[in-house]
């Protein structure tokens, strides 16, 4: 029921539990079967914006599951290259390789040119600025982000 803010999240969930691949399954084929370029593209009750900025996130390649732990688990980028510019002139870019909608599974990350494995990203690393390169392929990578080191972290224990 993706129509509705509070169930938006639930894509995400399997990188929680060591299955990030599907995660960036579902959130392509969310950002493919419910949002259009229509007057009624937008699926579901858009309330204060919640369903347009879900697009945005997941469009960026990750999303705040809980927004008060200042992480952004990954899901799958759809654009090639975007740029965040971000308070004293840093700018936080992300670039895709290999990206099409066949290629919708995430081989690696890099963040500053170096190897990064988890399936999430903090706040913190984005807003200092920098490069994230996250290389797609048409086949799952089931190790990526997988190691319990590598998930997002829930409170529930």
């Amino acid at each position: 029921a993706h129509g509705n803010e509070p169930s938006h999240h639930m894509a995400y969930l399997y990188s929680y539990v060591g299955e990030p691949w599907k995660t960036q399954e579902w959130t392509r084929r969310l950002l493919d079967e419910m949002y259009q370029p229509t007057p009624e593209g937008i699926i579901g009750n858009e309330d204060c914006g919640q369903m347009s900025s879900w697009y945005v996130f997941s469009s960026l390649g990750f999303y705040p599951v809980n927004p008060s732990n200042g992480i952004y688990v990954f899901g799958r980028p759809i654009f090639d290259k975007v740029a965040l510019k971000l308070p004293e002139n840093k700018v936080f870019e992300i670039r895709t390789v290999n990206n099409s909608r066949e290629n919708k599974y995430i081989q690696s990350v890099q963040l500053n040119g170096r190897p990064y494995d988890k399936s999430y990203i903090s706040h913190a690393d984005i807003v200092n600025g920098g490069t994230l390169v996250i290389t797609m392929g048409n086949k799952p990578n089931k190790d990526f982000g997988t190691n319990m080191d590598c998930r997002p972290k829930s409170a529930i224990k």
